[in-house]
């Protein structure tokens, strides 16, 4: 484990994934974390492609690729190929650590890539940065995602509001997990979060997509409690996030993950939103929590 700190601010991150296991600031919890195996994909990082491809299979030049089969109960590749594998670390100060791992070339995903990914603590609270590069020698498509669960600090989860920046939501086949249509407006829809809303008796497992971003240049979510509060913001890139709820979060019981993607499920095959990048190329962008007043 790999701790940073800066002020009353804390972070704990873990080389296996390079994923997130604890925030919290003045000790008030800020993400939801866990003793030792990260559950339900607990602050993993989801590179190189977020969420669902289904039967794990896509096409790269109209070569049929055949990625592992990760999800079998739905058989589809979930969540990239990096959450289980053991980072190595490039920096580790007080305040920041960054790390990184290469993705070989392998059956299913046929063109290597160099990726790191960086935490850092200041006053504004804790700050992700992805960078991708290409190390092979055609050029690829590719996604990123994250899987954090943003806490309101001590509150409850059911005693909070969530507001999404997203406009639309994306239907799912409800046993693939995976899209049946295109996106509709979220307008006039139990779906739409636009505005603050309770999360009593929400469930959800569900892309969202036209995340607009504020005259900041930032996507911005949030979790609204009567104790705390917190914002999710995410670069412009980000333009789609999945909302998951859990009843059974260990040691916790509700709680919500909310991830911001560059691409919706599904998106090694429909295309939408990938990021192409031509060999030597490389791609960069944020993602943060920061507690609110």
């Amino acid at each position: 484990m790999l701790e940073i700190s800066y002020g009353a601010s804390r972070a704990v991150i873990t080389r296996t994934g390079a994923g997130l296991r604890s925030f919290e600031v003045g000790g008030a919890p800020y993400a939801e974390t866990y003793d030792e195996r990260p559950p339900m994909s607990s602050g993993a990082v989801l590179i190189p492609w977020p969420n669902r491809t289904a039967d794990g299979v896509w096409r790269l030049d109209g070569e049929v690729q055949h990625l592992e089969i990760t999800e079998p109960a739905r058989h589809n590749a979930i969540h990239g190929l990096v959450k289980t594998v053991d980072w190595s670390v490039l920096e580790h100060t007080g305040s920041l650590v960054s790390l990184e791992t290469t993705i070989e070339a392998r059956p299913g995903w046929p063109v290597p890539l160099h990726v790191t990914t960086s935490y850092a603590l200041d006053e504004n609270g804790l700050t992700v940065a992805h960078a991708v590069r290409n190390v092979g020698d055609r050029p690829t498509p590719f996604g990123v995602g994250t899987h954090p669960y943003p806490r309101a600090g001590l509150s409850e989860t059911d005693d909070c509001t969530m507001k999404l920046a997203a406009t639309t939501v994306l239907p799912l086949d409800p046993d693939k997990m995976v899209p049946t249509e295109l996106p509709r407006h979220v307008a006039g829809t139990e779906f739409d979060f636009r505005v603050a809303r309770s999360l009593k008796g929400v469930n959800l497992d569900t892309p969202f997509g036209g995340c607009e971003p504020g005259p900041d240049g930032l996507v911005h979510h949030e979790l609204r409690g009567p104790e705390q509060s917190v914002e999710l913001w995410a670069d412009a890139v980000f333009k789609w996030v999945q909302v998951y709820t859990s009843d059974a979060y260990p040691g916790r019981g509700r709680a919500v993950a909310i991830e911001p993607m560059t691409c919706p499920p599904e998106a090694l095959n429909s295309g939408v939103d990938l990021i192409v990048l031509a060999p030597g190329e490389a791609w960069a962008a944020r993602w943060g929590i920061r507690p609110l007043a």
